[in-house]
């Protein structure tokens, strides 16, 4: 069996290039999707906090260790949530997060977003005077939760790194600490190609792990798997349009982390296709004049009412992220 092609972070770690996304899947198809994903050569799986369902990996992982595969072969990845950026949470919300997956350590956790919460009401606390708000905690900086995850204990945590955080942010965080994050996971497809961001995260040996590879349809746009030239590619190819738009990311060098809870696409979006320079030219070409980024926490219900990523949709949120 193919376990197919392996990166290597900066910390030395090995890290499959393919991984399972498990953000927004329902109830039970998480536990499913995992057992058929590693019984199929994943070994890279994505997760997180907020996505409610770590319980269920868990699940599914004391159904494949160690009869299919043992822990050390597995490199799995979670996420403090906003709601436990405080130094004094941040180690208990990473215990939290190993006893729903009934392991030791993580290989990977990261800062999910440069976004603080008001601890201890749940993990989204609504706004106590603002209808429809989360109510943010702007007192707490990146800083402050950056070294309570540079403290973790490396029994508990191999490799830390964050996600969504931009230029800025990542140089806020590294210039007060010194210590550069080992990834930064990011909404990353042919419309949002963050050029400069990845350019930024290659010089200081960051690694990038995609999301949203094959875009999503939360917000009404078009979906990237639909697109002419994606569908052409593919019947060149021989290929799935999901296959293809992963492999858009491999050539980038970065690491993908696709979403399915179907046993089909779990297994073929594993199987690599390899990208011409011209297939991916013609790829990259669909964000020409078109820029789209699916994941803007300006627009969720309830709103954070904090600007990340400088987009025109950002443009009215009142605060920004407090780096130092």
């Amino acid at each position: 069996m193919s376990f197919g092609k392996i990166l290597t972070l900066s910390s030395g770690a090995p890290l499959p290039q393919i991984g399972l996304g498990t953000w927004l899947s329902k109830p039970k198809e998480v536990e499913n999707a995992v057992e058929i994903a590693v019984r199929n050569g994943y070994r890279h799986l994505d997760l997180a906090m907020i996505y409610q369902n770590q319980d269920e990996v868990g699940a599914a992982l004391k159904k494949v260790i160690p009869s299919v595969v043992k822990r050390e072969e597995l490199f799995l990845t979670s996420k403090l949530w906003n709601s436990a950026h405080q130094p004094g949470e941040v180690e208990k919300e990473l215990d939290e997060t190993l006893k729903q997956l009934g392991v030791e350590y993580l290989d990977l956790y990261l800062v999910h977003w440069p976004v603080a919460f008001t601890p201890g009401k749940g993990l989204v606390p609504p706004h106590p005077t603002k209808k429809g708000e989360a109510e943010l905690d702007l007192e707490i900086s990146l800083v402050e939760t950056w070294k309570a995850m540079i403290a973790l204990p490396k029994s508990k945590v191999r490799n830390i790194g964050v996600s969504n955080f931009t230029i800025e942010h990542l140089e806020g965080i590294i210039s007060a600490t010194g210590v550069v994050p080992v990834a930064n996971q990011i909404e990353a497809h042919p419309l949002l190609p963050q050029d400069d961001l990845v350019a930024y995260c290659k010089s200081k040996n960051i690694h990038i792990t995609a999301y949203s590879p094959l875009g999503n349809n939360l917000i009404g746009e078009k979906k990237l798997t639909d697109e002419p030239v994606v569908e052409e590619i593919a019947t060149r190819l021989g290929a799935t349009t999901a296959q293809v738009l992963v492999a858009w990311g491999v050539y980038r060098g970065y690491s993908v982390i696709p979403k399915s809870v179907q046993e089909s696409r779990i297994i073929s979006n594993f199987k690599q296709v390899e990208l011409s320079k011209e297939d991916y030219e013609k790829l990259s070409a669909l964000g020409h004049g078109r820029h789209v980024r699916y994941n803007i926490p300006y627009r969720y219900d309830p709103v954070w009412d904090i600007a990340l990523f400088g987009e025109p949709e950002e443009a009215k949120a009142t605060h920004k992220v407090k780096i130092a």
